[in-house]
């Protein structure tokens, strides 16, 4: 019998203690696994949607929460603010901005966020358009190609939206969008999105509360006037109508007074100003708070599992004392007992470790399941990471270290002693 089939046999030969010694190792690989997907793609999401935005403008309220809402769209607005507080930023020609983009919130339609905006926004993402058109009136939509394929939307389909960002929510069904173009997938957040002119959310709420205010017949929004404000100069011409928030990119972010723009808007105007990086920062470090605590669970695992290994191997070598004995008197060395023992650590270490993978890109997927429900994110467990390569090498050092001293336990038999007690 070769050294391989021999481990083999004398490792399933207690079944017992080596499921626990497995079950402990899958979970502490499996969890720095999970850990290694999970965090490698949020923060593929969160740098894809950064776009080169230097600065976030609008209401009053938590910079993050404004963060989150305007650049990636998981969570609400901190509130509106008219077009004539923003206009420094939306009129041509401003000394340190090269892009500033409108954004009007509120709306939905199958949970997917409608955008009232321009143009301009094409200039922050690299995305084309793969059927149709750009949105060029008031109620004209171009969809993000995941809204399209997850809601069948073709061209000249026509939907109403919902108020809120939830399904369910008071729909506007007295008003309805157009499909006039889909965007090709472009990995970023748009693929998530459906864009229309601001106009379009005007005309949307000015219908929404006249029919939520009945019987009032002196409301004075024409809604013709708003047609054509895909263009920059007559949304301008519309001071006392509201967006929800500007994005603007800097013609030089390392300018000083560029730099020192948020704080001084901060400081000397009604709105809010946020710097992305600082408040994605920010972010990484509250989340890093919990992913440490379960890194640091999972080294603790992975340690106790090194220790279970340790033990199984013990034991097994104290039952199988004779047995190696016998290998000695039949010409086994010292060295060939020092390598079933390590390869017994190894192939625990090999099994535990393609458990522990698959449990956690199953894990993966299940979750990537609520977070595409909940967020409208995609991703996904069926990806492999090069790091998990790092994993493997780790799992078995653990193994072989586990089985150092059991092994060295067994090259050095004393052959006589055992053989004499046993016949005894």
């Amino acid at each position: 019998m070769n050294i391989f089939k021999l481990a083999y046999k004398n490792i399933i030969d207690n079944p017992l203690n080596l499921l626990l010694s497995i079950i402990l190792f899958a979970l502490g690989i499996g969890l720095i696994s999970f850990l290694l997907l999970l965090n490698t793609q949020l923060k593929e999401k969160f740098d894809s949607n950064l776009a080169g935005i230097d600065m976030v403008v609008g209401a009053k309220g938590s910079p993050l929460q404004m963060i989150l809402c305007s650049m990636y769209h998981i969570d609400s607005p901190t509130g509106n603010v008219t077009i004539q507080e923003a206009t420094p930023f939306l009129r041509d020609g401003h000394p340190l901005i090269e892009t500033s983009v409108p954004l009007s919130l509120g709306d939905s339609y199958g949970g997917y966020r409608i955008v009232g905006t321009d143009h301009s926004i094409l200039k922050l993402y690299d995305v084309e358009i793969e059927e149709g058109k750009l949105f060029e009136e008031s109620m004209e939509v171009t969809v993000g190609k995941g809204v399209a394929l997850d809601k069948g939307l073709k061209i000249g389909d026509t939907f109403s939206s919902s108020h809120g960002f939830n399904e369910g929510d008071f729909e506007h069904d007295e008003v309805s969008f157009k499909v006039v173009g889909i965007f090709a997938g472009s990995g970023t957040v748009i693929d998530q999105l459906i864009l229309t002119p601001s106009s379009s959310i005007w005309v949307t709420h000015d219908h929404g509360a006249e029919e939520i205010e009945e019987g009032e017949d002196d409301h004075d929004h024409d809604h013709e006037e708003h047609v054509h404000t895909i263009d920059r100069v007559d949304l301008l011409s519309h001071p006392e109508e509201e967006i929800t928030s500007i994005l603007v990119k800097f013609k030089n972010n390392k300018n000083f007074q560029a730099l020192n723009m948020p704080r001084n808007i901060n400081e000397n105007t009604d709105l809010q100003a946020a710097a992305p990086a600082y408040e994605i920062n920010r972010l990484y470090a509250m989340i890093g708070t919990g992913t440490n605590a379960i890194r640091s669970l999972a080294i603790l695992i992975a340690i106790v599992s090194a220790l279970s290994i340790f033990i199984f191997l013990f034991k097994s070598l104290k039952e199988r004392r004779y047995e190696l004995a016998l290998m000695r008197v039949m010409g086994g060395g010292k060295t060939k007992l020092f390598s079933l023992i390590i390869l017994e650590g190894l192939i625990l270490a090999v099994i535990g470790f393609i458990i522990g993978i698959i449990l956690s890109h199953v894990a993966m997927e299940v979750m990537a399941h609520y977070l595409q429900s909940d967020y409208r994110y995609s991703f996904t467990g069926f990806r492999w990471l090069s790091e998990e390569w790092y994993l493997l090498f780790l799992s078995l050092g653990i193994g072989f270290i586990a089985a150092i001293i059991p092994a060295w336990r067994a090259g050095n038999t004393d052959i006589n002693k055992i053989l004499s007690r046993n016949g005894k």
